[in-house]
This record gives C-alpha cells, structure tokens and sequence, in this order.
C-alpha cells in the first residue's frame, strides 16, 4: 500500500474546505407531487407521485419481489422491486413491510395494463401510522374561452435545476432562484396563454416539477420538450390546455450555412400539432435562434441559415395545404428589420405575418436587460392562421428581470376558434 505524503493529506484537506456547499433544490422534493391512494395510480400513469396503502402481502417470484395491496387477479397495483436492489434494502422487504401502511415516492407505469411503480431504495417507502388523505392533482381552473384561443411566446431565462448534467456545459448556469420561478410562474397567470411556447428550459422534468408546484391550477395538462442541440442545454418547449397530436423534431436536420458549413438548428424547431376538440387543428412551432453571443460577424451567418431553414420547412407545409394554421413563435435573437426576420418571413403567397405588424410599426422591447433592450421575440403566422388574429389583441407587456425573473417580455395575442 502507498503511504500518503503530509503534503497530499494537506492538499486533500484544502480541497474539502474549499468545496462548494451543495446547491439548495428550489423546489422540495415531495412538493407538488399528487398524493394519492394504490387505488387511483390508474389517474397518474406517467407521473410521478406518493402513492399509499396498506400491504397484504410481500412475495418473491423468481427475480422479482412484489409489494401487493389486493388479493385480485390481475392486482390493480403494484410495488416491484428487482432482485438487483434487494441488496439496497437492510432487511428482506417482507420483514419490512408486510401488514404495513406505507407511503410510496415514484413515477406510476404500466405493465401489462397494469399500474405498478419501481422501486430502487428503501428512501422511496415512509412507514404510515394511517393512511393519508388523498390530494389528486386539482382540476384545472382555467379553460379554454369558446371561440377564442390566446397564443403566448415567452424566454423563462434558465429554468434550470440544481442538479449536474453529466452529458451538457450546464456547470456555469446556477439554477434559477425560487424566488425568480415564482415571478415567473405569476407572470404566467397573467398572460393566461391557452399555448404557451417557453424558450431556455433545462428538461422536461424539471418544466413539468415547476408546473405541479407553481401553476396546478392553470391547466396545463400536456407538457411537451425535446432534448435538443444546445450544448449548455436549454431546450424549446410547450405548455397546452388543448390536447396535443404528433410531435416533430427537427433537432437532426442538416442544411447549409451562408459560408457553405452544413448546420444543424442550434437548440430546435419544436412543431407541436394542437386538436381543439370540435375544431380544426393547428400547429405551433416554438423557436430559438442563434444569440449574437459571440459577435455579430461570427453568429449572423448561422442565424440567418436557421431562418431560412425554418422559412423552408413552413414553405413545405403550406404547398402541400395552403390553408394550413400555424405559428411559429419564441426568440428570433434579431431584431424586425433584421435579414433574420426578412429570412425567416419570407415572400410571396406563403410569406409569414408577425403579429408585431397590428400595432403600426411601434417598436416594443422584448429583451429588456442592459443597453441591448430590443424586440427579438415574436409570433409570427401563415395567411390561414392570420385570417383568424383578433385585431388589437397583440401585447407586450414591459416589464424586468426584478419583476418577472425573467431578462424578456413575454409575447401574447388572441385568435378565432372554430
């Protein structure tokens, strides 16, 4: 065995005092989260959630032990724990649990159109004196208004989390103060968007947390983000009260760049189709272009590719269905007479409209940090989904970081339903 010099042990120590205290969660971890009963973990399929009864039974078969709450067949729940977890348990779970009422944190799946959660640690199960009442997620209070639709754009600024991405340069953003996510999340109540396209999101999971503690009562039911290219990893994403149909990508497209480099998006084009129930479906697409960090001379050339790739891919859909609705929304990181907004806009008979038009050419700022305040957030339409814009709808609300926790200004406008 090697001795350990004093020098090393000294180094050692300095390491230890130096080191940064872990970063505080912004938001508990049991906070938000459903309570509910084995009986109702149908509901929450695909959710995370605390899920509690009384144990009748623990059994083993073969390599896997299962926690069971009725005698009936097929059960209508199940805890599972895997052979390879066992050894994280201290006792065999049947000593542990069986007669007991406990208390389980997971995410509900299915198998074989069976609810049933995970189970990896002895930390998911609380041992219960009584079973708890049950708090299903509330019913959203918020509902679409017949025969109008609001449509929002809306930079959040880093919602990130306090946890380290292994695979993303996420080491240099700190995550985003509770105190800033709950300027947000109030900002989010006025705007009162039906669609909300949300740019700088670190994950889904995080973007759904943030949901369950912040906005329970808003209605957002379907919660839609894609990994994408950024390296630091802020993704585009969607909240929706109206249910969502197929989902695109277009994070792996390749096209060229004005210097001939071939590119792909550097976060995504995120193209959500919504299906109003009784009406005609629409798309939303949420966008974020390339910042000007970096120089304009260096970041122009990639912004300007990004926009006509996106022009290109609206193009495509509108030859194939002229009256096609769609919106493609978020940070354009350019300004309106830009050659980014010309490009992304385009010409002709299937050229873009930006909402910013009905308000007669007045200029509003959308990045409202610093010297750089300027419009570079925007909505922008096909002529089928401009035909339905309710004139004078469009708002810029001004406002700053102090007070929404966000360096942007969200984007709203209203719209016709069938």
């Amino acid at each position: 065995m090697k001795a350990i010099s004093a020098r090393a042990l000294w180094v050692a120590a300095c390491c230890l005092a130096v080191a940064p205290a872990a970063a505080q969660p912004a938001i508990g971890p049991d906070e938000g989260r459903p309570q509910i009963l084995w009986q109702e973990a149908r509901t929450m399929v695909g959710r995370s959630a605390m899920v509690a009864g009384k144990v009748i039974n623990v059994r083993r078969l073969g390599r896997i032990t299962f926690i069971n709450f009725d005698d009936q067949r097929p059960r209508r729940f199940e805890a599972v724990i895997f052979e390879d977890n066992l050894a994280n348990f201290p006792k065999p779970p049947e000593e542990m649990y069986n007669g007991q009422i406990i208390n389980i944190r997971g995410r509900v799946s299915l198998f074989q159109d069976r609810p049933q959660i995970v189970i990896t640690s002895p930390q998911q199960i609380e041992i219960l004196d009584a079973l708890p009442t049950s708090s299903t997620r509330p019913r959203p209070e918020r509902q679409v208004k017949p025969g109008e639709l609001v449509i929002g754009a809306y930079n959040i600024l880093n919602l990130f989390d306090e946890h380290d991405d292994p695979y993303r340069d996420d080491e240099g953003t700190p995550p985003k103060p509770r105190e800033q996510m709950e300027k947000v999340a109030e900002t989010i109540e006025s705007i009162n968007a039906d669609v909300l396209g949300l740019v700088e999101v670190e994950n889904r999971d995080y973007l759904e947390r943030f949901v369950d503690v912040f906005l329970p009562h808003m209605g957002y039911e379907h919660v839609v983000l894609f990994e994408g290219n950024d390296g630091r990893g802020i993704d585009v994403a969607l909240l929706s009260r109206i249910p969502v149909g197929p989902v695109r990508s277009h994070r792996h497209l390749r096209f060229p760049s004005p210097t001939g480099d071939t590119l792909r998006f550097s976060r995504d084009v995120l193209a959500v189709t919504l299906e109003p129930p009784g009406g005609k479906p629409f798309e939303a697409w949420v966008v974020h272009l390339k910042s000007k960090s970096g120089g304009q001379e260096f970041t122009e050339p990639v912004r300007l590719a990004e926009a006509a790739e996106t022009s290109r891919l609206a193009d495509v859909q509108l030859a194939a269905d002229p009256e096609r609705r769609l919106s493609v929304m978020g940070d354009l990181n350019d300004t309106p007479e830009s050659a980014t907004i010309e490009t992304i806009i385009g010409g002709g008979p299937t050229a873009l409209w930006s909402v910013h038009a009905d308000m007669g050419g007045v200029v509003v700022a959308t990045y409202n940090t610093g010297e750089h305040k300027s419009m570079i957030d925007f909505i922008l339409c096909t002529p089928a989904m401009r035909e339905r814009y309710v004139p004078g709808t469009f708002r810029v609300p001004q406002d700053s970081i102090e007070t929404t926790g966000s360096d942007h200004n969200r984007v709203v406008a209203t719209f016709r339903m069938d």
